[in-house]
């Protein structure tokens, strides 16, 4: 069994999945505070 040796996996692709959630959960976020504006603002 191969010793693991700390720091020395590559994460670049955990760091850019990590990066593209943030930015979707940010974007969903956004949307929907927009969405509820809209329904506060013109809903009956």
């Amino acid at each position: 069994m191969a010793e693991h040796q700390h720091g020395t996996m590559d994460t670049t692709v955990q760091e850019k999945t990590y990066s593209s959630f943030l930015t979707f959960v940010t974007r969903f976020s956004i949307a929907m505070v927009f969405l509820a504006l809209f329904l506060a603002v013109f809903a009956t």
